[in-house]
């Protein structure tokens, strides 16, 4: 007999005080319950763009004009001796961007053409130019940015998130994801939860139909009998629950109930009826280029208004090795009447303040010049860039009517506030009132974060 059955089956002394701690344990409370943070906080949810492939920085956010009179030619090596590419030589040549770039706004952050539903909130974001990472490929890349590691099997923001803060969603998961495009190189490793329970995984909602596939019963199942019958799954499972004392038992019973709920609050989450027309026009949902992207967005906002604590839209794909400009303009087509009603209408609602929205891919894209057809003219891209890229954030604490970081003229580094990805995710807990250095989880005999072994707060873009 093992020391588990000795404790299951003894019948009085230490075998009846462990069967009733565990029991304790079947009747513990819901882990996505609201948690205090360690700090009073701006934020209390997260909405994620993630423009999945890498966004080209200097098409869109951080002009170089001296690219110009470098352009068709390879540039000196002083500039290209340290660079980490994934497909294109250092010697290739140098491509200037044709993007008209503007200050927007009284603040007169400057923004690209491609972009003139974000130039309209120019006031309410704060661009970070000098974001870098160590990955130069997607996988990893998305990895770095997400779970702090380019290895698999690590909790992602979303997850830690919710690890941290519970949800003040009852009926809704904590972490949940919506996709537009054909898809990321990461796939779910982006919100997974890695070795924290599954209970703060990322859950996948589509924007048509039902949020989850088979979320609604088939025809014949009543929900009074559907409730006696996940009653029985409970209490089976709160039996085997006290047996093993196995964590991912009752995060287990707490997805059936969650889902059970969910029957009743994921379709009026997916009803528009009550949105305006403005709105939906706003959002974009009324034009095929933007409509799908713009319905997540427009779904992120209902769902922090109703307390979910993590958004993450997934859009594919921005990796633009070739037809740069044709590729770029379909995307930004594609997503920026989304992002930018985003942030007004939540500025509208008074969510702002206490949403933090942030808008960003993995990398960014190289000044110079990668061509896989020599015959064709228009089929130059940019290859990927780890190092000098740009991001946006607003609202959830953060200044708005800002730029941050500087690269060389070039836009091949960073000259000056250098942001690491492990100082975007320190900053983005801090907003959200947690110290990354104290959410932790003990795996494998030592206490592991999400920012890994680095991560300063990027304190002066903070309001």
């Amino acid at each position: 007999m093992n020391r588990r059955t000795l404790l299951s089956n003894f019948g009085y002394g230490l075998g009846n005080m462990a069967l009733a701690d565990l029991m304790h344990a079947a009747d513990a409370p819901n882990p996505l319950a609201p948690k205090k943070p360690h700090h009073a906080a701006k934020a209390k949810s997260v909405i994620f763009l993630f423009m999945e492939g890498g966004p080209s920085q200097m098409d869109l956010f951080d002009p170089k004009p001296a690219l110009a009179k470098h352009d068709g030619k390879p540039l000196p090596a002083e500039f290209t001796k340290d660079l980490k590419l994934a497909f294109t030589k250092p010697t290739a040549a140098a491509l200037a961007s044709p993007r008209v770039f503007k200050p927007c706004g009284q603040s007169g952050v400057v923004i690209s053409d491609y972009l003139p539903g974000l130039q309209t909130v120019a006031d309410d974001i704060c661009v970070v130019r000098s974001m870098h990472t160590e990955a130069v490929n997607h996988h990893p890349g998305q990895l770095m940015l997400f779970s702090g590691s380019i290895q698999t099997g690590r909790p992602t923001s979303g997850a830690w998130v919710t690890y941290g803060l519970g949800s003040e969603s009852k009926n809704l998961p904590g972490f949940v994801v919506l996709s537009s495009g054909a898809g990321t190189s990461g796939g779910a490793s982006n919100f997974s939860s890695g070795f924290l329970p599954s209970t703060y995984q990322g859950t996948i909602f589509r924007n048509s139909g039902d949020p989850i596939l088979y979320l609604s019963n088939p025809d014949g199942v009543s929900r009074d009998s559907q409730r006696a019958s996940l009653d029985t799954i409970k209490d089976l499972n709160e039996e085997h629950l006290a047996m093993h004392g196995d964590p991912e038992i009752a995060a287990r019973i707490q997805s059936y109930e969650l889902a059970f709920r969910m029957q009743m609050s994921a379709p009026e989450l997916l009803d528009f009826s009550n949105e305006s027309k403005e709105t939906l026009d706003m959002y974009g949902i009324n034009d095929t280029a933007s409509k799908q992207f713009g319905t997540n967005c427009l779904l992120a906002r209902r769902l922090v208004e109703r307390g979910v604590r993590y958004v993450m839209l997934m859009d594919a794909s921005w990796d633009t090795h070739t037809n740069l400009n044709k590729k770029l303009k379909e995307k930004c087509d594609q997503t920026d009447k989304g992002s930018s009603a985003l942030v007004r209408d939540l500025k509208r609602l008074g969510l702002l303040d206490s949403t933090l929205v942030v808008w960003g891919g993995e990398f960014g894209r190289t000044p110079i010049c990668e061509i896989r057809n020599t015959r064709d003219p228009e089929n130059a891209g940019r290859d990927h860039h780890p190092t000098g890229y740009s991001m946006w954030l607003a609202g959830g604490g953060v200044k708005g009517g800002m730029t941050y970081g500087e690269t060389d003229e070039l836009g091949f580094n960073i000259t000056r506030d250098k942001v690491h990805v492990h100082d975007l995710q320190a900053t983005m807990l801090h907003c959200l009132g947690l110290d990354h250095l104290k959410l932790t989880f003990r795996h494998l005999g030592r206490d592991f974060r999400l920012t890994d072994l680095g991560g300063n707060i990027v304190t002066p873009i903070l309001s």
